[in-house]
């Protein structure tokens, strides 16, 4: 049998107020998802037409024929791969608007519960591609300098 502690038990209540901003929140919260699944739709079709532009421009120049090719590759799949990473943090929003929206009508703890860790799950995916992101500017920024400090050397 478990224990719970004192702050397990304690069941919150939101007030009018707290209703509506998390009303408030949600609607938001829905727009930008939908935003966000308009802008994966518009970054897959740049991924398609990045190939496609990258094989013309290949076959206008005989010595670009192997970087059109390769190039147009390399963009196709880059453009993809932005597309998952941007599609989890966009479909946890989603969630989190619609599992709130369920709440406030059904006035479900559930479903209040689940948005919020749907939300959770959005903020954590954006904190890990924050800190992934200015990890890598970091390292760019180390092999800057380094290639600075031996260029001069030379």
């Amino acid at each position: 049998m478990e224990e719970y502690s004192e702050i397990e038990e304690f069941e919150l209540r939101l007030n009018v107020s707290a209703k509506g901003f998390l009303k408030e929140t949600a609607k938001w919260a829905c727009f930008l998802s939908i935003l966000g699944y308009i802008g994966i739709v518009f970054i897959v079709l740049a991924a398609i037409f990045a190939g496609a532009v990258f094989a013309f421009i290949g076959n206008l120049s005989r010595e670009m024929n192997n970087f059109g090719a390769m190039g147009g590759s390399f963009i196709s799949a880059l453009y993809l791969i932005i597309a998952v990473f941007y599609f989890f943090p966009v479909y946890y929003l989603n969630k989190f608007a619609s599992k709130a929206k369920i709440a406030l009508r059904d006035n479900d703890s559930k479903s209040l519960t689940a948005s919020f860790e749907y939300l959770k799950s959005h903020y954590k995916f954006m904190g890990i591609m924050a800190l992934i992101v200015l990890s890598l500017y970091a390292l760019i920024m180390i092999f800057a300098v380094i290639s600075v400090l031996t260029a001069g050397l030379r």
